[in-house]
């Protein structure tokens, strides 16, 4: 019951987004990302015990903060960027809700990925397109609102000026290198059914979600295409799996 309370409080923050504007709009993406992550640490910790929360926080939230960290002072993977301070306190530079959003749509990337294939290389390669193409739909947004900027983002996808296409690849080398380290932190998981299906709600909300906000509230149409194609590699084939079971 907690796990669809905090799945709730998500979905209520993110409906209320498009509706407010300036300070407010920066106080809904903290608490909605403070939601995701504790809907999905718990859910690790409630399923699959200690040491699987314990892998998650380490891997995502850690290697969140430590690859941003190390992005915005070098540049490397994600390009020439930094954060405006609209987001709240830092650490290291970093705005310390960006890497708990790692952890929170790492989590559901990873358990999408395993309800569509059971193969530990395939199931990584899986979970970080997952998890990478959601930015697709993030980094366009934030940009728009100036909660971060790059400061050469010539070569961009088109229809989304102001992020680098060199973003949207170092997002999927790191969030494949995340995947893997998890499954190896975290161990395979556990035999028997798993009530995983607040994560798989988690994961398809945020994807038809952030097709509607963007293309209909947020005046961001082509990032709404761009995140369709590309989350939906995972998106329609989980929602398909899911609807024939």
């Amino acid at each position: 019951m907690r796990l669809w309370f905090l799945f709730g409080a998500l979905v209520l923050a993110e409906i209320a987004y498009p509706l407010v504007h300036g300070r407010t709009r920066a106080v809904l993406v903290v608490a909605t990302v403070v939601a995701g992550y504790l809907l999905s640490v718990t859910h690790a910790y409630v399923t699959r015990g200690a040491r699987t929360a314990a892998a998650l926080v380490v891997v995502t939230t850690g290697g969140g903060l430590a690859i941003e960290a190390a992005g915005r002072t070098t540049g490397f993977p994600f390009g020439d960027y930094d954060y405006t301070g609209a987001l709240g306190p830092r650490l290291l530079g970093v705005p310390l809700v960006v890497p708990l959003a790692w952890t929170w749509m790492a989590w559901p990337a990873w358990l999408a990925a395993g309800r569509l294939v059971r193969r530990t290389l395939p199931r990584i390669g899986l979970a970080g397109v997952g998890l990478a193409a959601w930015d697709l739909f993030l980094d366009p947004q934030m940009v728009s609102e100036r909660y971060w900027l790059w400061s050469d983002p010539a070569t961009a996808l088109p229809g989304v000026p102001g992020v680098p296409v060199s973003n949207y690849l170092g997002w999927l080398v790191v969030a494949i290198a995340m995947t893997a380290l998890l499954r190896v932190a975290a161990g395979p998981d556990p035999d028997g059914p798993r009530a995983d299906a607040p994560m798989y709600a988690l994961y398809l909300w945020t994807y038809a979600s952030s097709i509607l906000a963007h293309a209909v509230f947020l005046g961001l149409p082509a990032s709404a295409a761009w995140g369709a194609l590309g989350m939906g590699l995972v998106a329609v084939p989980l929602a398909v799996r899911l609807w024939r079971r």
